[in-house]
């Protein structure tokens, strides 16, 4: 369940979200546990940036290590060692990725999916309804209804279609939604909130259409389907403006995949709720790190010769010891040889930057 707290005279939203596994004060960023896990973290580890929930995904976790695994493990909570709230993508930004790139991978019809493994080489369809069930077996706290999610930069007419395959999906995803919480006899205050995303590319007519579309089927939340970017990288501002202002004020608005410091501090101005990127531990693994600096911040490449013999600590502002008592030539050092832990302590950096960032932000909302 989701409560507005407060919006200011700009805009800017506060609010909290109860679920069955703790609750969450909005705006909040989540890094992306895509198959269970950050990579080189630990929960424990990703528990202490101060991390309130965590994304994992549907069709990774399908494909691998299946559902009868996580089942048997009691649920993908316990599977991972994760004790707060989990959302679960519906996967359709990686079935249709896939599709998109490689017509031999797969074919997206009128009322499913029908995909190639990228593992095994398997066939498997994707139906609204069994993206639903496969999120209630992992046993999360929010969900992501099955869209088509095309890249931004295809014709006018295949966006249309688009539209309105995501909205017929979404119907049917709510419907299935609300069979398995009869079937499941789960509670109102147990049962996950349930996602819609609104598609259109940049074509803001058709996000509007679409959201309105999507208001009238009624969701917990709503969010901005697709890249955040067009095909040379530009960020859609304007097109995230607008959508903004389509979603019900009292829905959560998730703004999937925004996830640079300044994109989701612009987004929060905008009313957006919720962030998740891989960003933070993708750039820390290759040798970019953030760091606060006052109102703003920095970032720095480890790599870089002039660290070679820079013997300050990593981040004397860190919480984690290991950050304090390690010197940025020793992370030099370590990524010069392509030690892991070099990685492991940049993605630690990262995470625990992005949450101080989020923080901060929120202590702006009067």
């Amino acid at each position: 369940m989701f409560t507005l707290i407060k919006t200011d005279k700009n805009g800017i939203r506060r609010g909290k979200i109860k679920t069955k596994h703790g609750e969450i004060k909005t705006p909040f960023f989540m890094p992306d546990a895509t198959r269970g896990f950050v990579k080189l973290l630990t929960s424990e580890e990703i528990k202490q940036t101060q991390t309130q929930a965590l994304v994992i995904n549907t069709f990774h976790l399908y494909l691998q290590p299946g559902l009868e695994v996580i089942k048997a493990a009691g649920g993908v909570h316990k599977f991972i060692s994760w004790e707060g709230p989990l959302l679960s993508d519906s996967g359709g930004f990686q079935v249709f990725s896939l599709i998109y790139k490689n017509q031999k991978m797969g074919k997206i019809r009128a009322d499913k999916v029908v995909f190639k493994s990228p593992l095994s080489g398997n066939w498997h369809d994707l139906t609204p309804e069994k993206s639903i069930q496969i999120q209630f077996d992992l046993g999360v706290d929010m969900m992501v209804c099955l869209d088509d999610c095309p890249p931004n930069e295809i014709s006018r007419n295949s966006m249309e279609q688009s539209v309105k395959r995501t909205i017929a999906w979404a119907k049917r995803c709510k419907r299935e939604y609300l069979r398995q919480i009869k079937i499941r006899n789960i509670s109102l205050e147990d049962r996950p909130l349930l996602f819609s995303v609104i598609q259109g590319g940049a074509e803001i007519d058709l996000r509007r259409f679409c959201a309105s579309e999507l208001k009238k089927i009624g969701f917990s939340g709503y969010g901005f389907g697709a890249r955040p970017v067009d095909k040379d990288g530009n960020f859609l501002g304007e097109v995230l403006r607008q959508s903004a202002q389509f979603i019900p004020g009292d829905a959560l608005r998730f703004a999937l995949g925004v996830g640079t410091p300044e994109d989701i501090k612009y987004c929060v101005t905008l009313g957006w709720d919720m962030f998740d990127c891989v960003i933070p531990t993708r750039e820390g693994r290759h040798g970019k790190l953030f760091f606060k600096q006052a109102d703003s911040y920095e970032t720095i490449n480890i790599n870089n010769t002039k660290y070679l013999q820079n013997y300050q600590a990593i981040n004397p502002a860190s919480k984690f010891l290991t950050l304090q008592n390690n010197s940025l030539a020793f992370l030099h050092h370590l990524f010069k040889l392509k030690d892991p832990l070099g990685a492991r302590l940049a993605s630690i950096n990262n995470l625990e930057f992005y949450q101080l960032w989020l923080k901060d932000i929120n202590k702006t909302i009067k």
